[in-house]
């Protein structure tokens, strides 16, 4: 072959290289990752903000290694149970939800075994009514408690805990039909984590003045908070993501701020180092749970 048939030859070759290039479909970015989170159906609920914000920044935490992600609330407000249920349906309108963990929810799905609040939800104090303050007052022991009546929503974590420290529980089949139960005397307290309880009454004591915090006693057991996806592929992939970037978190001081920012000062208002503690076993618990990791839990001693 010539220098000239060569050439031309080599270039034709060229040619058809970059048309082939200019044809070619070009490189898929990777799918971002979908997490769709349940809207509560209560009419005033700010509990689970703190939540979606750990959530959020679990995930743009973890970018860099997973890829994009699509963050996004269902259309339509679910109760507890409907939570439940589309968590458990292959094809359900969420897959991920934050519940107090027990050994059923970590046997029905993949829990995410880091606390979200960091253990704050099992310090627990009282919404009561305020004519019934006095009565508080001479208890000292869990065995004094049990002449009160809790209330709980059904099928909460929090009430075999309390049934196995034979303390009564009175139920209510929606969240906010409970503080209504309440102000009706159906039961004398209402058992809430410490922001919880600020914030709601914080939320309620101008349309329900009857109501009061309870200022003496702090009810403790331990009772972590867990992110829950589906016991499938796309479930683990995703809680392999989001407990990356919450490792992320605990390591650069980020999931302590957010705790701080959302809770801080309702945990300095509730003063819990001037309560009496009432110390409760949980039986609930799976031998899982990461209790001798101190970094997880939120010790009200050191305030850290």
């Amino acid at each position: 072959m010539g220098m000239k048939q060569t050439w031309q030859y080599h270039s034709g070759a060229l040619c058809w290289a970059l048309a082939a290039m200019l044809c070619a479909p070009a490189p898929r970015a990777a799918a971002a990752s979908l997490v769709v989170y349940p809207m509560s159906g209560a009419f005033i609920d700010s509990r689970y903000e703190y939540d979606w914000s750990v959530l959020r920044m679990a995930l743009e935490k973890s970018a860099p290694r997973f890829g994009p992600f699509d963050m996004r609330q269902s259309i339509e407000s679910m109760s507890p149970a409907r939570i439940t249920e589309e968590l458990a349906a292959p094809a359900g309108r969420i897959n991920l939800f934050v519940r107090a963990t027990t050994r059923e929810l970590e046997r029905t799905f993949l829990p995410i075994r880091i606390p979200v609040d960091r253990g704050l939800l099992g310090f627990r104090i009282f919404l009561v009514r305020a004519a019934d303050l006095p009565r508080y007052a001479a208890v000292r022991s869990v065995g004094d408690l049990r002449r009160f009546h809790a209330g709980q929503g059904k099928g909460w974590a929090d009430i075999p805990i309390l049934a196995a420290a034979g303390l009564s529980v009175v139920e209510g089949t929606s969240y906010d039909g409970l503080f209504s139960m309440l102000s009706a005397g159906r039961f004398d307290y209402f058992s809430r984590a410490v922001d919880e309880a600020q914030r709601e009454f914080n939320e309620r004591h101008v349309s329900q003045p009857e109501l009061a915090i309870e200022p003496t006693l702090l009810l403790r057991y331990p009772l972590p908070r867990y992110f829950f996806v589906r016991r499938d592929a796309e479930g683990k992939q995703l809680a392999q993501r989001i407990e990356a970037g919450l490792e992320m978190m605990i390591r650069d001081g980020s999931l302590n701020g957010l705790f701080y920012r959302y809770k801080g000062a309702m945990i300095e208002a509730a003063g819990l180092n001037r309560r009496h503690v009432l110390q409760l076993n949980n039986p609930t618990l799976s031998p899982e749970t990461p209790l001798a990791r101190r970094e997880l839990w939120y010790d009200p001693v050191s305030g850290k």
